[in-house]
């Protein structure tokens, strides 16, 4: 299971609630991009509609810019292949409640490339001030115990 495109500031900037594991529906020079890890999921988030769920704002850079089909938006909605239940669930969160559902990492699972999602809260400012001042911690404790 190795991680092809990872949100690297999601575990600074939200507190991770609950996880899915979701397919993407991708074109196929998508799919070579993606295992070149070329695209980004900052900005991105997870919308329900209907009975469809969609990841919104992901860039997936072209993988040949000579070989791009013409007209191709690289931050083009994709829809998510979940179950109806999961599909449900993440609409009832996502009804209000402060909630918001993002995408945590794309990786592959076998020849599959897989979505985690994450039902996430918002976190205030002093947590973040303590999430620094923890790594910093750990940082120095490392350092000791490595210059021993």
């Amino acid at each position: 299971m190795a991680t092809l495109i990872d949100n690297g500031k999601i575990h600074f900037d939200y507190e991770i609630l609950e996880t899915f594991e979701a397919g993407i529906e991708l074109l196929g020079f998508e799919v070579k991009s993606v295992r070149a890890k070329k695209g980004s999921l900052e900005g991105s988030y997870i919308i329900v509609r209907g009975s469809e769920a969609f990841l919104m704002g992901m860039l997936i850079s072209p993988y040949q810019e000579n070989n791009t089909p013409e007209g191709y938006d690289p931050r083009r909605n994709r829809r998510l292949l979940l179950t109806a239940e999961e599909i449900r669930k993440l609409a009832d969160i996502g009804d209000g409640k402060g909630l918001t559902i993002v995408p945590i990492k794309l990786y592959n699972k076998n020849t599959l490339i897989k979505v985690s999602v994450g039902v996430v809260r918002g976190k205030k400012k002093y947590d973040k001030r303590e999430t620094t001042k923890k790594r910093e911690t750990d940082r120095n404790v490392r350092r000791e115990f490595r210059d021993r």
